[in-house]
Protein backbone atom coordinates (compact mmCIF):
# COMPACT_ATOMS: atom_id res chain seq x y z
CA UNK A 1 0.00 0.00 0.00
CA UNK A 2 1.29 3.70 -0.47
CA UNK A 3 0.53 6.97 1.01
CA UNK A 4 0.66 9.00 -1.97
CA UNK A 5 -2.24 10.76 -3.39
CA UNK A 6 -2.78 9.90 -7.80
CA UNK A 7 -4.81 12.46 -9.07
CA UNK A 8 -7.49 11.36 -11.25
CA UNK A 9 -8.75 12.94 -14.58
CA UNK A 10 -12.00 12.32 -16.96
CA UNK A 11 -9.06 10.51 -19.42
CA UNK A 12 -7.87 8.41 -16.52
CA UNK A 13 -11.31 7.38 -14.77
CA UNK A 14 -12.45 6.49 -18.55
CA UNK A 15 -8.90 4.39 -18.54
CA UNK A 16 -10.13 2.66 -15.30
CA UNK A 17 -13.37 1.36 -16.29
CA UNK A 18 -11.71 -0.23 -19.91
CA UNK A 19 -9.06 -1.84 -17.09
CA UNK A 20 -7.83 -1.39 -13.52
CA UNK A 21 -4.35 -2.32 -14.84
CA UNK A 22 -4.41 0.31 -17.54
CA UNK A 23 -4.91 3.18 -15.06
CA UNK A 24 -2.41 1.61 -12.39
CA UNK A 25 0.39 2.02 -14.89
CA UNK A 26 -0.77 5.31 -16.22
CA UNK A 27 -0.56 6.79 -12.64
CA UNK A 28 2.57 4.74 -11.11
CA UNK A 29 4.25 5.05 -14.24
CA UNK A 30 3.31 8.37 -15.93
CA UNK A 31 6.70 8.72 -18.04
CA UNK A 32 6.55 4.91 -19.28
CA UNK A 33 7.73 4.85 -23.04
CA UNK A 34 4.52 3.21 -23.88
CA UNK A 35 2.56 6.43 -23.03
CA UNK A 36 4.47 8.63 -25.33
CA UNK A 37 1.93 9.24 -28.40
CA UNK A 38 3.87 8.53 -31.97
CA UNK A 39 3.26 10.27 -34.59
CA UNK A 40 0.01 8.68 -35.59
CA UNK A 41 -1.40 9.09 -32.30
CA UNK A 42 -0.45 12.61 -32.22
CA UNK A 43 -2.02 13.05 -35.25
CA UNK A 44 -5.11 11.72 -34.29
CA UNK A 45 -4.78 14.29 -30.47
CA UNK A 46 -3.98 17.29 -33.02
CA UNK A 47 -7.16 16.35 -35.23
CA UNK A 48 -9.41 16.09 -31.87
CA UNK A 49 -8.02 19.55 -30.75
CA UNK A 50 -8.62 21.15 -34.26
CA UNK A 51 -12.57 19.86 -34.21
CA UNK A 52 -13.10 20.53 -30.37
CA UNK A 53 -11.83 24.16 -31.44
CA UNK A 54 -14.14 24.50 -34.54
CA UNK A 55 -17.11 23.53 -32.80
CA UNK A 56 -17.12 26.57 -30.38
CA UNK A 57 -18.12 28.41 -33.55
CA UNK A 58 -21.30 26.56 -33.72
CA UNK A 59 -22.23 27.70 -30.17
CA UNK A 60 -20.88 31.24 -30.02
CA UNK A 61 -20.52 33.68 -27.52
CA UNK A 62 -18.31 32.04 -25.25
CA UNK A 63 -15.14 32.71 -23.55
CA UNK A 64 -12.56 30.31 -23.58
CA UNK A 65 -10.31 28.98 -20.17
CA UNK A 66 -7.26 29.83 -21.91
CA UNK A 67 -4.63 28.34 -19.38
CA UNK A 68 -2.30 25.35 -19.48
CA UNK A 69 -4.13 21.59 -19.11
CA UNK A 70 -2.56 21.00 -15.54
CA UNK A 71 -3.07 24.53 -13.74
CA UNK A 72 -6.06 22.97 -12.50
CA UNK A 73 -6.42 25.18 -9.69
CA UNK A 74 -6.42 28.44 -11.88
CA UNK A 75 -8.39 26.58 -14.33
CA UNK A 76 -11.22 26.31 -11.69
CA UNK A 77 -10.92 29.50 -10.28
CA UNK A 78 -11.30 31.49 -13.58
CA UNK A 79 -14.48 28.84 -14.60
CA UNK A 80 -15.69 30.02 -11.53
CA UNK A 81 -15.48 33.66 -12.40
CA UNK A 82 -17.05 32.80 -16.08
CA UNK A 83 -19.88 31.29 -14.21
CA UNK A 84 -20.78 34.14 -11.81
CA UNK A 85 -20.58 36.26 -15.22
CA UNK A 86 -22.75 35.05 -16.77
CA UNK A 87 -21.59 34.22 -20.26
CA UNK A 88 -23.60 32.39 -22.93
CA UNK A 89 -20.82 29.44 -22.90
CA UNK A 90 -17.47 28.36 -21.68
CA UNK A 91 -15.10 26.84 -23.39
CA UNK A 92 -12.99 23.96 -21.69
CA UNK A 93 -14.79 24.78 -18.08
CA UNK A 94 -13.35 23.01 -15.53
CA UNK A 95 -14.21 21.71 -12.47
CA UNK A 96 -13.04 19.17 -9.39
CA UNK A 97 -15.05 16.75 -7.50
CA UNK A 98 -13.77 13.58 -5.34
CA UNK A 99 -10.68 13.87 -6.82
CA UNK A 100 -11.54 13.74 -10.12
CA UNK A 101 -10.76 16.78 -13.14
CA UNK A 102 -12.71 17.26 -15.54
CA UNK A 103 -12.94 20.31 -18.56
CA UNK A 104 -15.93 20.68 -20.64
CA UNK A 105 -15.63 21.29 -24.10
CA UNK A 106 -18.60 23.25 -24.36
CA UNK A 107 -20.87 24.26 -21.07
CA UNK A 108 -23.97 26.16 -22.77
CA UNK A 109 -26.03 28.21 -20.49
CA UNK A 110 -29.89 27.78 -20.61
CA UNK A 111 -32.92 28.71 -18.97
CA UNK A 112 -33.35 25.95 -16.68
CA UNK A 113 -29.38 25.16 -16.07
CA UNK A 114 -26.49 24.30 -18.27
CA UNK A 115 -25.97 22.01 -21.07
CA UNK A 116 -22.50 20.08 -21.26
CA UNK A 117 -21.92 19.89 -24.64
CA UNK A 118 -18.70 16.89 -25.60
CA UNK A 119 -17.05 17.34 -28.87
CA UNK A 120 -15.98 14.42 -30.85
CA UNK A 121 -14.15 14.11 -34.36
CA UNK A 122 -15.78 10.77 -35.24
CA UNK A 123 -19.00 10.83 -37.29
CA UNK A 124 -21.10 9.01 -35.15
CA UNK A 125 -22.10 8.51 -31.15
CA UNK A 126 -20.03 5.64 -29.34
CA UNK A 127 -20.81 3.37 -26.59
CA UNK A 128 -17.97 5.06 -24.81
CA UNK A 129 -19.21 8.61 -25.61
CA UNK A 130 -21.64 7.77 -23.22
CA UNK A 131 -19.32 7.21 -20.71
CA UNK A 132 -17.38 9.91 -21.11
CA UNK A 133 -20.40 12.54 -20.48
CA UNK A 134 -21.25 10.72 -17.56
CA UNK A 135 -17.95 11.17 -15.60
CA UNK A 136 -18.12 15.11 -16.54
CA UNK A 137 -22.03 15.17 -15.52
CA UNK A 138 -21.48 13.55 -12.78
CA UNK A 139 -18.61 15.83 -11.41
CA UNK A 140 -20.68 18.60 -13.06
CA UNK A 141 -23.87 17.69 -10.26
CA UNK A 142 -20.86 17.89 -7.73
CA UNK A 143 -20.34 21.19 -8.22
CA UNK A 144 -23.82 22.58 -7.84
CA UNK A 145 -24.54 22.80 -11.53
CA UNK A 146 -28.23 22.20 -12.65
CA UNK A 147 -27.57 20.38 -15.89
CA UNK A 148 -30.74 20.43 -18.44
CA UNK A 149 -29.06 18.16 -20.49
CA UNK A 150 -26.24 16.71 -22.32
CA UNK A 151 -24.76 16.28 -25.59
CA UNK A 152 -22.19 14.36 -27.58
CA UNK A 153 -21.70 16.67 -30.60
CA UNK A 154 -19.73 14.80 -33.71
CA UNK A 155 -18.94 15.58 -36.82
CA UNK A 156 -21.73 15.02 -40.16
CA UNK A 157 -20.94 12.87 -43.21
CA UNK A 158 -23.66 14.37 -45.27
CA UNK A 159 -21.96 17.81 -44.88
CA UNK A 160 -20.57 18.67 -47.83
CA UNK A 161 -18.03 21.46 -48.79
CA UNK A 162 -18.47 24.18 -49.26
CA UNK A 163 -21.86 24.48 -46.79
CA UNK A 164 -20.48 23.50 -43.35
CA UNK A 165 -23.69 24.91 -41.74
CA UNK A 166 -24.10 21.71 -40.86
CA UNK A 167 -20.78 20.52 -40.30
CA UNK A 168 -21.96 18.66 -36.98
CA UNK A 169 -25.11 16.57 -35.51
CA UNK A 170 -25.58 17.45 -31.92
CA UNK A 171 -26.90 14.13 -30.54
CA UNK A 172 -28.82 14.33 -26.73
CA UNK A 173 -27.22 11.51 -24.82
CA UNK A 174 -29.17 12.57 -21.68
CA UNK A 175 -31.01 9.73 -20.79
CA UNK A 176 -28.04 7.08 -20.96
CA UNK A 177 -25.36 9.29 -19.61
CA UNK A 178 -27.65 9.56 -16.82
CA UNK A 179 -28.61 6.08 -16.02
CA UNK A 180 -24.50 5.72 -16.28
CA UNK A 181 -23.66 8.48 -14.08
CA UNK A 182 -25.21 6.61 -10.80
CA UNK A 183 -22.59 4.05 -11.07
CA UNK A 184 -19.65 6.75 -11.21
CA UNK A 185 -19.34 7.40 -7.38
CA UNK A 186 -18.52 3.72 -6.74
CA UNK A 187 -16.12 3.20 -9.93
CA UNK A 188 -14.03 6.78 -8.72
CA UNK A 189 -13.57 5.28 -5.22
CA UNK A 190 -12.73 1.84 -6.69
CA UNK A 191 -10.73 3.00 -8.93
CA UNK A 192 -8.45 5.21 -6.01
CA UNK A 193 -8.34 2.39 -3.55
CA UNK A 194 -6.71 0.43 -6.30
CA UNK A 195 -3.80 2.57 -7.07
CA UNK A 196 -3.12 2.38 -3.60
CA UNK A 197 -2.45 -0.75 -4.12
CA UNK A 198 0.29 -3.45 -5.73
CA UNK A 199 -0.72 -3.51 -9.45
CA UNK A 200 -4.17 -5.25 -9.92
CA UNK A 201 -4.15 -8.33 -11.46
CA UNK A 202 -6.72 -8.20 -14.99
CA UNK A 203 -6.59 -11.16 -16.71
CA UNK A 204 -6.39 -10.74 -20.62
CA UNK A 205 -9.39 -10.08 -23.27
CA UNK A 206 -11.55 -8.02 -24.85
CA UNK A 207 -11.30 -4.97 -23.37
CA UNK A 208 -7.57 -4.72 -23.96
CA UNK A 209 -8.72 -3.29 -27.09
CA UNK A 210 -12.06 -2.17 -26.67
CA UNK A 211 -12.66 0.63 -27.11
CA UNK A 212 -8.97 1.78 -27.39
CA UNK A 213 -5.71 -0.76 -27.94
CA UNK A 214 -4.10 -0.48 -24.42
CA UNK A 215 -0.82 0.75 -24.71
CA UNK A 216 0.36 -1.73 -22.98
CA UNK A 217 -0.69 -4.54 -24.57
CA UNK A 218 2.81 -6.26 -24.80
CA UNK A 219 3.43 -6.73 -20.98
CA UNK A 220 0.24 -8.45 -20.93
CA UNK A 221 -0.77 -10.68 -24.10
CA UNK A 222 2.18 -13.86 -23.49
CA UNK A 223 4.21 -14.20 -27.10
CA UNK A 224 2.56 -16.74 -29.66
CA UNK A 225 4.75 -18.95 -31.05
CA UNK A 226 5.17 -19.01 -34.72
CA UNK A 227 1.89 -19.78 -36.82
CA UNK A 228 -0.09 -19.59 -34.16
CA UNK A 229 -3.55 -20.69 -34.53
CA UNK A 230 -4.45 -17.28 -34.40
CA UNK A 231 -2.73 -16.46 -37.95
CA UNK A 232 -5.02 -18.70 -39.80
CA UNK A 233 -6.49 -16.29 -42.14
CA UNK A 234 -10.41 -15.15 -41.42
CA UNK A 235 -10.46 -17.74 -38.82
CA UNK A 236 -10.47 -15.17 -35.62
CA UNK A 237 -13.59 -16.79 -34.43
CA UNK A 238 -12.39 -20.15 -33.58
CA UNK A 239 -9.24 -19.45 -32.11
CA UNK A 240 -10.39 -20.05 -28.78
CA UNK A 241 -12.28 -22.96 -29.80
CA UNK A 242 -8.80 -24.40 -31.15
CA UNK A 243 -7.38 -23.87 -28.34
CA UNK A 244 -9.59 -26.03 -26.04
CA UNK A 245 -9.26 -28.83 -28.59
CA UNK A 246 -5.29 -28.56 -28.07
CA UNK A 247 -4.65 -27.36 -31.37
CA UNK A 248 -2.33 -24.15 -30.52
CA UNK A 249 -0.30 -23.89 -33.89
CA UNK A 250 -1.03 -24.55 -37.15
CA UNK A 251 1.20 -27.52 -37.38
CA UNK A 252 -0.81 -29.60 -34.44
CA UNK A 253 -3.96 -29.16 -36.67
CA UNK A 254 -5.06 -32.48 -38.33
CA UNK A 255 -6.42 -32.57 -41.69
CA UNK A 256 -9.63 -33.51 -40.87
CA UNK A 257 -10.34 -30.29 -38.84
CA UNK A 258 -12.43 -27.96 -41.72
CA UNK A 259 -11.15 -24.99 -42.78
CA UNK A 260 -11.94 -22.20 -45.61
CA UNK A 261 -10.59 -23.00 -48.74
CA UNK A 262 -7.18 -20.05 -48.53
CA UNK A 263 -6.58 -21.12 -44.60
CA UNK A 264 -6.52 -24.99 -46.10
CA UNK A 265 -4.02 -23.92 -48.73
CA UNK A 266 -2.50 -22.01 -45.24
CA UNK A 267 -2.35 -25.24 -42.99
CA UNK A 268 -0.72 -27.21 -46.40
CA UNK A 269 2.24 -24.55 -46.26
CA UNK A 270 2.66 -24.29 -43.13
CA UNK A 271 2.88 -28.35 -42.24
CA UNK A 272 4.94 -29.15 -45.29
CA UNK A 273 7.24 -25.80 -45.18
CA UNK A 274 7.13 -24.45 -48.38
CA UNK A 275 4.86 -22.43 -51.08
CA UNK A 276 1.87 -24.03 -52.28
CA UNK A 277 0.86 -22.72 -55.84
CA UNK A 278 -2.81 -23.81 -57.24
CA UNK A 279 -2.61 -24.97 -61.04
CA UNK A 280 -5.57 -22.44 -61.47
CA UNK A 281 -2.72 -19.29 -61.04
CA UNK A 282 -2.02 -19.46 -64.59
CA UNK A 283 -5.70 -19.23 -65.67
CA UNK A 284 -5.78 -16.23 -62.99
CA UNK A 285 -3.06 -14.32 -64.66
CA UNK A 286 -4.46 -14.52 -67.92
CA UNK A 287 -6.63 -11.36 -67.95
CA UNK A 288 -3.62 -9.33 -67.59
CA UNK A 289 -2.94 -8.74 -70.89
CA UNK A 290 0.43 -5.77 -71.47
CA UNK A 291 0.90 -3.58 -71.83
CA UNK A 292 -0.14 -2.87 -67.76
CA UNK A 293 -0.05 -0.23 -65.95
CA UNK A 294 0.51 -0.61 -62.55
CA UNK A 295 -1.60 1.85 -60.09
CA UNK A 296 -1.57 2.94 -56.56
CA UNK A 297 -2.73 6.59 -54.75
CA UNK A 298 -1.55 7.56 -50.84
CA UNK A 299 -4.15 9.78 -49.75
CA UNK A 300 -5.48 11.98 -47.09
CA UNK A 301 -8.83 11.92 -45.20
CA UNK A 302 -9.64 15.13 -43.89
CA UNK A 303 -11.78 15.19 -40.79
CA UNK A 304 -13.16 18.93 -41.91
CA UNK A 305 -13.44 18.69 -45.94
CA UNK A 306 -11.89 21.88 -47.42
CA UNK A 307 -12.89 20.74 -51.67
CA UNK A 308 -15.69 20.92 -53.55
CA UNK A 309 -17.55 18.44 -52.49
CA UNK A 310 -16.02 16.57 -50.14
CA UNK A 311 -17.44 14.90 -46.76
CA UNK A 312 -15.78 14.63 -43.66
CA UNK A 313 -13.40 12.00 -44.00
CA UNK A 314 -13.80 11.09 -47.81
CA UNK A 315 -10.39 9.72 -49.63
CA UNK A 316 -9.14 12.51 -51.89
CA UNK A 317 -5.90 11.04 -53.45
CA UNK A 318 -3.00 13.50 -53.42
CA UNK A 319 -0.41 11.67 -54.93
CA UNK A 320 -0.17 8.73 -57.38
CA UNK A 321 2.43 6.12 -58.84
CA UNK A 322 2.46 4.44 -62.36
CA UNK A 323 4.30 1.93 -63.84
CA UNK A 324 3.45 1.46 -67.38
CA UNK A 325 5.03 -2.26 -69.25
CA UNK A 326 4.65 -2.28 -72.67
CA UNK A 327 4.03 -5.70 -74.60
CA UNK A 328 7.70 -5.28 -75.52
CA UNK A 329 8.76 -5.70 -71.39
CA UNK A 330 9.87 -2.01 -71.38
CA UNK A 331 8.73 0.12 -68.55
CA UNK A 332 8.06 3.59 -68.02
CA UNK A 333 7.00 5.68 -64.82
CA UNK A 334 4.40 8.22 -63.84
CA UNK A 335 4.27 10.28 -60.88
CA UNK A 336 2.20 13.10 -59.41
CA UNK A 337 2.31 14.35 -55.81
CA UNK A 338 0.22 17.59 -54.63
CA UNK A 339 1.54 20.83 -53.21
CA UNK A 340 -0.09 22.70 -50.84
CA UNK A 341 -3.72 22.94 -49.77
CA UNK A 342 -5.33 23.12 -53.21
CA UNK A 343 -7.47 20.82 -54.50
CA UNK A 344 -5.35 18.16 -56.22
CA UNK A 345 -8.06 16.51 -57.93
CA UNK A 346 -7.81 17.94 -61.44
CA UNK A 347 -4.61 17.91 -61.93
CA UNK A 348 -4.04 14.29 -60.66
CA UNK A 349 -6.49 13.25 -62.33
CA UNK A 350 -5.24 14.40 -66.02
CA UNK A 351 -2.10 13.13 -65.03
CA UNK A 352 -3.52 9.87 -64.04
CA UNK A 353 -5.94 9.81 -67.19
CA UNK A 354 -2.69 10.50 -69.40
CA UNK A 355 -0.73 7.66 -67.68
CA UNK A 356 -3.13 4.81 -68.17
CA UNK A 357 -4.68 5.97 -71.42
CA UNK A 358 -2.15 3.26 -73.54
CA UNK A 359 -2.33 0.61 -71.07
CA UNK A 360 -4.89 -2.00 -71.77
CA UNK A 361 -5.01 -3.38 -68.22
CA UNK A 362 -4.56 -1.61 -65.03
CA UNK A 363 -3.46 -3.37 -62.13
CA UNK A 364 -3.72 -2.24 -58.38
CA UNK A 365 -3.73 -4.19 -55.11
CA UNK A 366 -6.96 -4.19 -52.90
CA UNK A 367 -7.82 -2.16 -56.06
CA UNK A 368 -11.66 -1.43 -54.38
CA UNK A 369 -9.25 1.86 -53.06
CA UNK A 370 -8.46 2.48 -56.50
CA UNK A 371 -11.96 1.99 -58.00
CA UNK A 372 -13.70 4.21 -55.17
CA UNK A 373 -10.88 7.31 -55.04
CA UNK A 374 -11.65 7.32 -59.36
CA UNK A 375 -15.23 7.31 -59.40
CA UNK A 376 -15.51 9.95 -57.05
CA UNK A 377 -13.11 12.21 -59.07
CA UNK A 378 -15.13 11.31 -62.12
CA UNK A 379 -18.43 12.26 -60.31
CA UNK A 380 -16.81 15.65 -59.38
CA UNK A 381 -14.70 16.38 -62.74
CA UNK A 382 -17.06 15.56 -65.57
CA UNK A 383 -14.85 16.77 -68.20
CA UNK A 384 -13.12 13.87 -67.26
CA UNK A 385 -15.98 10.96 -66.44
CA UNK A 386 -15.03 9.28 -69.09
CA UNK A 387 -11.81 8.69 -69.42
CA UNK A 388 -11.61 8.15 -65.64
CA UNK A 389 -14.39 5.36 -66.44
CA UNK A 390 -12.41 3.74 -68.38
CA UNK A 391 -9.99 3.22 -66.49
CA UNK A 392 -12.35 1.82 -64.16
CA UNK A 393 -13.07 -0.56 -66.82
CA UNK A 394 -9.78 -1.92 -66.88
CA UNK A 395 -8.85 -2.44 -63.26
CA UNK A 396 -7.82 -5.61 -62.54
CA UNK A 397 -7.26 -6.69 -58.45
CA UNK A 398 -4.13 -8.61 -57.88
CA UNK A 399 -4.48 -9.11 -54.48
CA UNK A 400 -7.41 -11.64 -54.87
CA UNK A 401 -4.71 -13.64 -57.28
CA UNK A 402 -2.48 -13.97 -54.90
CA UNK A 403 -5.21 -15.00 -51.99
CA UNK A 404 -6.89 -17.44 -54.46
CA UNK A 405 -3.94 -19.64 -55.31
CA UNK A 406 -0.55 -18.49 -53.74
CA UNK A 407 0.55 -19.32 -50.03
CA UNK A 408 3.90 -18.91 -48.66
CA UNK A 409 4.27 -19.70 -44.67
CA UNK A 410 5.97 -16.60 -44.54
CA UNK A 411 2.94 -14.67 -45.50
CA UNK A 412 1.62 -14.84 -41.31
CA UNK A 413 -1.80 -15.25 -42.64
CA UNK A 414 -2.11 -11.56 -44.03
CA UNK A 415 -2.42 -11.07 -47.90
CA UNK A 416 -1.51 -6.88 -47.64
CA UNK A 417 1.15 -6.19 -50.17
CA UNK A 418 3.23 -5.63 -47.01
CA UNK A 419 3.07 -8.91 -46.04
CA UNK A 420 3.51 -10.20 -49.56
CA UNK A 421 5.34 -8.60 -51.64
CA UNK A 422 8.91 -8.75 -49.42
CA UNK A 423 8.48 -12.61 -49.17
CA UNK A 424 7.73 -13.18 -52.98
CA UNK A 425 10.47 -10.48 -53.84
CA UNK A 426 12.68 -10.47 -50.81
CA UNK A 427 14.49 -7.45 -52.20
CA UNK A 428 11.75 -5.11 -52.50
CA UNK A 429 11.04 -4.78 -48.33
CA UNK A 430 9.35 -1.95 -46.79
CA UNK A 431 11.87 -1.73 -43.60
CA UNK A 432 14.58 0.37 -45.04
CA UNK A 433 12.07 3.34 -46.54
CA UNK A 434 11.55 6.38 -44.35
CA UNK A 435 7.60 6.15 -44.93
CA UNK A 436 7.11 2.39 -45.04
CA UNK A 437 3.01 2.47 -44.54
CA UNK A 438 -0.12 4.11 -45.86
CA UNK A 439 -0.80 5.23 -42.40
CA UNK A 440 2.44 7.29 -42.05
CA UNK A 441 2.17 8.36 -45.86
CA UNK A 442 -0.78 10.10 -45.29
CA UNK A 443 -0.12 11.81 -41.91
CA UNK A 444 2.94 13.06 -43.87
CA UNK A 445 0.63 14.09 -46.97
CA UNK A 446 -1.16 15.97 -44.90
CA UNK A 447 1.65 18.24 -42.69
CA UNK A 448 3.26 18.76 -46.78
CA UNK A 449 0.32 19.87 -47.81
CA UNK A 450 -0.94 22.02 -45.55
CA UNK A 451 1.92 22.86 -43.04
CA UNK A 452 4.82 22.55 -45.55
CA UNK A 453 5.24 25.84 -45.71
CA UNK A 454 6.82 25.73 -41.78
CA UNK A 455 8.90 23.26 -43.05
CA UNK A 456 12.80 24.49 -44.19
CA UNK A 457 12.91 23.93 -47.85
CA UNK A 458 15.53 21.11 -47.76
CA UNK A 459 13.48 19.27 -45.07
CA UNK A 460 10.23 19.48 -47.69
CA UNK A 461 12.29 18.66 -50.52
CA UNK A 462 13.40 15.44 -48.34
CA UNK A 463 9.79 14.67 -47.19
CA UNK A 464 8.68 15.04 -50.67
CA UNK A 465 11.45 12.59 -51.72
CA UNK A 466 10.27 10.09 -48.99
CA UNK A 467 6.76 10.33 -50.26
CA UNK A 468 7.84 9.64 -54.08
CA UNK A 469 10.18 6.61 -52.52
CA UNK A 470 7.16 5.19 -50.53
CA UNK A 471 4.99 5.34 -53.61
CA UNK A 472 7.14 4.32 -56.05
CA UNK A 473 7.89 1.23 -54.05
CA UNK A 474 4.12 0.05 -54.01
CA UNK A 475 3.64 -0.22 -57.92
CA UNK A 476 7.32 -1.22 -58.81
CA UNK A 477 6.59 -3.69 -56.52
CA UNK A 478 3.62 -4.55 -58.12
CA UNK A 479 5.38 -5.06 -61.70
CA UNK A 480 7.75 -7.55 -59.44
CA UNK A 481 5.34 -9.48 -58.40
CA UNK A 482 3.39 -10.03 -61.34
CA UNK A 483 6.77 -11.64 -62.85
CA UNK A 484 7.30 -13.50 -59.81
CA UNK A 485 3.71 -14.68 -60.25
CA UNK A 486 3.70 -16.05 -63.39
CA UNK A 487 7.54 -17.28 -63.00
CA UNK A 488 5.34 -19.76 -60.03
CA UNK A 489 2.77 -20.52 -62.70
CA UNK A 490 4.68 -21.63 -64.72
CA UNK A 491 6.53 -23.97 -61.87
CA UNK A 492 3.51 -25.21 -60.70
CA UNK A 493 4.30 -28.41 -61.32
CA UNK A 494 7.39 -28.07 -59.46
CA UNK A 495 8.56 -27.93 -56.08
CA UNK A 496 9.07 -24.20 -55.90
CA UNK A 497 10.59 -22.37 -52.86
Amino acid sequence: MTNKVFRLSKSRVMAGLQCHKLLWWMAHEPTAPELQPDELAQAVMDRGTRVGELARHYVPGGLVIDLPYNAYEERIALTRQALESGVPAIYEASFRADGVFVAVDILKREDCGFRLIEVKSTTSVKDHHISDVAVQAYVLRQNGLDLAGTEVMHLNRECAYPDLSNLFIRSDVTETAYAIEASMPGCIAQQAEMLQGPVPDVPIGDHCTTPYECPFLSRCWPTLPPHHVSTLYSMKRRVAEFEEQGYRTIYDLPKDVVLSAIANRQRRAVQEGRIIVEPTLSWALDGLVPSIAFLDFETVSLAVPIWKGCHPYDTVPVQFSCHVQGADGRVAHHEWLADGPGDPRPVLAERLVRACESARTVVAYNADFERRCIEQMAEILPALAVPLRSIVARLVDLLPVVRNHVYHPDFGGSFGLKSVLPVLVPELGYDTLPISDGATASVELERLLFNGNGLAPEAKEQLRSDLRRYCHQDTWGLVRLLERLRGLAKATGTQST
